[in-house]
């Protein structure tokens, strides 16, 4: 086996593709973790937004109506979830364990009732690579990076977008304070309560998009275990990255990049059984997490409710 197999930038530009749902998962759990909500649901947010984009494109053959099917069907999920955990202050991992099932079930009962039970699954037309001009044409950096489908280029968006609200702007000091000291922020007259709810709005669309990009970039269909993970791995993404969207980003190419590398070895080798090849990347995943999380420091008030009136 050659080294040339590691380097190949049809490996590359493979692995950029995949992170997408990555990216765009991890950068909403950032939101949300950074407002203080914990929010365990994402690994069904993430399937949901896949059954809702697919079976909106299904239906009206529209890629964009899908697109915002799934970012609704996220921002739905998340807004339920804020419900409880701001104003009813329940438990957040628990309701976030009771949606992540209730998605899981609620996605195969849509997939159901529009599509019905076939033994040829339907698809939906995927996005073709977008050629950018000037650059597009550029040796090996060109192919791997700017001939990609347009969701690459707005996963690249919204990693900088999150960037600059969370760290160069007075709305992300106030949504930071909210995590790390939601006393001290009411104090000053921030409003903790609609902050997070905001925060989980847009987090939840972020992470139904990426549901999205997975039956229009990788599959071209929807199936049961659509997600595979994906969202799990989002969560540990962000411990990486330091709940920075650039670190997870990082993480999210460093993870689909020995996703990709799992496909290129069992077309080239049959020496090695393909239930290991499956097993590398969340392997990977999980030696990395244990490696990253130590030293990681978590927001201050990540998954504790708020109570204003105990505020003194």
């Amino acid at each position: 086996m050659s080294w040339e197999l590691f380097l190949d930038p049809s490996l590359f530009r493979l692995a950029v593709a995949m992170s997408v749902p990555l990216v765009l998962a991890s950068a909403g759990e950032i939101l949300m973790e950074r407002s203080g909500l914990l929010n365990v649901a994402i690994e069904g947010m993430v399937t949901l937004g896949a059954a809702a984009a697919f079976l909106a494109s299904f239906a009206a053959g529209s890629t964009g109506l899908g697109l915002l099917a799934a970012a609704l069907s996220g921002v739905v999920v998340a807004v339920v979830f804020a419900h409880y955990a701001v104003a009813w202050r329940q438990e957040q991992v628990t309701v976030g364990l009771t949606l992540y099932v209730l998605c899981l079930g609620l996605s195969s009962l849509l997939y159901r009732v529009v599509v019905g039970v076939r033994l040829t699954p339907p698809r939906v037309e995927t996005l073709q690579p977008l050629l950018l001009p000037g650059v597009g044409r550029l040796p090996l950096v060109g192919e791997v990076l700017f001939s990609q489908h347009a969701l690459v280029y707005l996963s690249a968006a919204v990693v900088a977008g999150v960037h600059l609200v969370l760290f160069r702007t007075s709305l992300g000091l106030r949504l930071r304070a909210a995590g790390e000291n939601p006393v001290a922020a009411d104090t000053v007259g921030v409003d903790v309560f609609r902050l997070r709810k905001a925060a989980a709005a847009a987090g939840g669309a972020l992470v139904g998009l990426a549901g999205a990009s997975l039956p229009f970039t990788l599959t071209g269909t929807f199936t049961e275990g659509i997600a595979g993970g994906r969202g799990w791995i989002a969560l540990m993404l962000v411990i990486f990255g330091r709940w920075t969207p650039a670190g997870a980003a990082a993480g999210a190419l460093l993870f689909a990049y020995v996703e990709a590398l799992q496909f290129k070895l069992a077309m080239v080798s049959r020496a090695v059984p393909p239930q290991f090849l499956q097993m590398l990347p969340y392997a990977f995943a999980v030696a990395v997490l244990v490696r990253a999380y130590r030293g990681a420091r978590a927001p201050e008030a990540l998954g504790k409710p708020y109570h204003r009136e105990a505020r003194a």
